[in-house]
C-alpha cells in the first residue's frame, strides 16, 4: 500500500481528543471531512512523489502557531497512524521572545494531542529589532536565525527530516519574488538538502492551497498565535506578489496551480542558463 493510499484511508479511524481541553477538535461535518480528505490526499501525493518520509525517519515538525504548521502536524499525525512505513514525530517550536507571546498555548495544545514536543527558547526577536533599521524588512535575518536554531536542535536530537509548513502558494510566491526582485529563476523546493548537507527539509503541504488550509484551520479551531514581528509588515514584497496572484486567480481560476505544475516540468534547453545547457556547443548535424 502506498503512503498516499494509506493516508486517504487512515483518517476515518482517528479519534478526537476529549472535549474541554485546549485544542480539542470539534466533530467534523461532512464538508470538513471532505476537505480533510482532499488535503490528506494532496499531502500523501507530495510525500510519495518526492519520497519525503521513509522507514525509521525521525521527523521534526516545526510548529509556529500559525494555520499552516497546525495543519501540517494534524495531517502527519494521521499519516503516522496508518502509513506503511514506521516513523516518529516531534513537534518543535522556537519561542523567539516576542512581546506578549502566549507561552502556554502551544504546550497545552500539544499535550492535549499527546504528541512529543519541545520548546526552544531563544531571544531572536531582540536581535532582529536591534540589527534591522525601523521600516526595513525583518524576514531575512529572522529566517536565518530561526533556521540556525532549528538546525542545531535537529542535529543534537537525531532528526532525519525537518518538516516545514510551506504550501503551494508560498512556493509560487517565492518563484515570482525571485524573478522580480532577485533576478533568479528558482522557487521553494518540496524537498531540500541544506547547504552543509546535514539536514533534509521537506514541505508536505507543497500541493495544498492556502485557501483550503485556511478553511481547514477555521473548521478545526486551531489556537492561532499571530506573528507580531514580520507578520505586521504589510509593505513586504511578498504581500504585493500575493495580491497579484490573488487577482490572477480570481480572473483565471487555476492559474496558481498551473504555475506550480510548470515548476515540475522544466526544459533547460528552452531557457537561457548556459550552466544548465550547452548552448555554445549546440550545432546542427551534417
Amino acid at each position: 500500500m502506498s503512503i498516499e493510499t494509506a493516508l486517504k484511508r487512515g483518517f476515518d479511524s482517528v479519534e478526537s481528543p476529549p472535549a474541554g481541553v485546549v485544542g480539542a477538535r470539534p466533530r467534523s461535518s461532512v464538508k470538513v471531512r471532505r476537505l480533510e480528505t482532499q488535503l490528506r490526499g494532496l499531502v500523501g501525493k507530495a510525500i510519495e512523489d518526492y519520497r519525503m518520509i521513509e522507514e525509521g525517519d525521525r521527523v521534526m515538525v516545526c510548529l509556529s502557531g500559525g494555520k499552516d504548521s497546525y495543519t501540517l502536524l494534524e495531517i502527519l499525525l494521521g499519516l503516522k497512524r496508518s502509513a506503511p512505513v514506521r516513523f516518529d514525530l516531534v513537534a518543535v517550536n522556537l519561542d523567539q521572545k516576542q512581546p506578549q507571546f502566549p507561552e502556554h498555548v502551544l504546550p497545552e495544545y500539544l499535550s492535549s494531542l499527546n504528541v512529543p514536543f519541545h520548546i526552544i527558547e531563544q531571544d531572536t526577536y531582540s536581535v532582529v529589532k536591534r540589527v534591522i533599521p525601523e521600516g526595513k524588512t525583518l524576514c531575512g535575518l529572522c529566517s536565518r536565525l530561526r533556521r540556525g536554531s532549528l538546525y542545531t536542535w535537529a542535529a543534537e536530537n537525531e532528526i532525519t527530516k525537518i518538516a516545514l509548513g510551506h504550501h503551494r502558494d508560498d512556493i509560487v510566491e517565492t518563484f515570482f519574488l525571485n524573478i522580480f526582485f532577485g533576478r533568479k529563476l528558482k522557487a521553494m523546493p518540496p524537498k531540500l538538502l541544506s547547504d552543509d548537507a546535514k539536514h533534509v527539509v521537506i514541505r508536505p503541504l507543497a500541493y495544498c492551497s492556502e485557501k483550503e488550509i485556511a478553511r481547514y484551520a477555521r473548521a478545526k479551531d486551531f489556537p492561532i498565535i499571530p506573528c507580531n514581528l514580520c507578520g505586521s509588515q504589510t509593505h513586504l514584497q511578498r504581500a504585493a506578489v500575493k495580491h497579484m496572484l490573488a487577482q490572477w486567480e480570481r480572473e483565471f481560476p487555476g492559474r496558481v496551480d498551473a504555475v506550480l505544475q510548470s515548476l515540475k516540468s522544466v526544459t533547460p534547453s528552452h531557457l537561457a542558463d548556459f550552466d544548465l545547457f550547452d548552448f555554445k556547443g549546440l550545432s546542427a548535424k551534417p
